[in-house]
């Protein structure tokens, strides 16, 4: 049997750490990967004068899954966002971003189990007609929303609701206001429903989600909804459970994906071997279930649990006192 190649992007600020510590565990559950390792962001701008160079985009175009740290993109005119260039470039259309509580985390709620889906390339992160004037005085910015994108990313939704076992969807619009974009999406939205009288559907609008989000979370189970405001909501739902460092990503397209952390590269703690590496490990997780080996997904999420919840050798973000290297051998003498 040929050995998965994996495309390995360790990113900027306590990227490589975190990495390092996933490579370890996913080593030490017998995942048995070939990886392939690459650059983007500011360690590619500084090597090679570009933020993706053409060797890493022929990379994750040669092995078609990768797993990816965090990436800066410079603030300022001139430098487009790594993540949508890569979106658009592989066509990964759909943005995953499980959240589940864990005993042992500051979390405020104990019971979180939901799974945002978020359509990746179309609405304001099209980058279609963005102009300011001239003088200065007036921005614009067009959103796009097209049937074929938005019933590709909610039969997406449904589906893995169904393979997953989930019992409900909960379609997140504007209509009400945004009668063109969001309205169509929640025309396809009910569409989309009809075809599957096994799953609970219902439609929310976006403020109200967030307020019920942060009233009754236990009442979603899987939100699907366009690329602002599953932007914002995925990030909402990370707090519920202890913040973007217990929250994974993935983007997944045909026949490519990318598996990521999705906070950001922290450079004032790099280096110092305090980060906690949960959130690319769960992405790593992500990773196995693609690939189809949830038993070792499983073995790993086990042992995670296990460590967080008996507060051995945990990150100071989880109420421990310890850093990076201490929590991953906590996690390796389980495994």
């Amino acid at each position: 049997m040929t050995k998965q190649t994996i495309t390995v992007i360790p990113g900027d600020g306590i990227g490589p750490s975190i990495i390092e510590a996933t490579i370890k565990v996913l080593d030490k559950a017998g995942c048995d990967f070939n990886y392939e390792f690459a650059d983007a962001g500011l360690t590619a701008l500084e090597k090679h004068g570009e933020l993706v160079p053409q060797e890493t985009m022929d990379l994750i175009e040669k092995n078609r899954i990768t797993l990816k740290g965090p990436l800066t993109t410079p603030v300022g005119e001139g430098f487009t966002s790594i993540n949508v260039t890569l979106r658009k470039q592989f066509k990964l259309y759909a943005n995953l971003r499980p959240v589940l509580s864990f005993k042992g985390t500051k979390a405020r709620y104990e019971n979180i189990d939901i799974l945002t889906v978020r359509e990746n390339t179309q609405g304001m992160y099209s980058g279609v007609g963005q102009v300011v004037s001239e003088d200065g005085t007036q921005a614009e910015a067009m959103s796009i929303i097209t049937r074929d994108g938005a019933e590709k990313i909610l039969t997406f939704a449904y589906e893995t609701a169904r393979k997953e076992g989930r019992k409900k969807v909960t379609a997140v619009h504007k209509a009400n206001i945004l009668k063109s974009t969001s309205g169509l999406f929640l025309k396809i939205a009910r569409e989309v429903a009809a075809r599957y009288p096994d799953i609970e559907s219902t439609e929310m609008i976006v403020d109200n989600c967030c307020m019920q989000l942060v009233m009754n979370p236990e009442q979603f189970d899987v939100i699907v909804t366009t690329n602002l405001f599953g932007d914002i909501l995925s990030d909402l739902c990370a707090g519920l459970v202890g913040g973007l460092g217990m929250a994974p990503g993935a983007n997944i397209g045909e026949d490519c994906a990318i598996f990521e952390a999705v906070h950001g590269s922290a450079p004032d703690i790099a280096g110092k071997n305090l980060a906690n590496p949960t959130s690319v490990i769960l992405a790593a997780l992500q990773m196995l279930e693609y690939l189809e080996m949830s038993d070792k997904a499983e073995k790993i999420r086990a042992a995670l649990i296990d460590v967080i919840a008996s507060g051995d050798r945990t990150t100071r973000d989880l109420g421990g006192t310890h850093g990076t290297t201490d929590f991953t051998d906590a996690l390796l003498d389980r495994l």
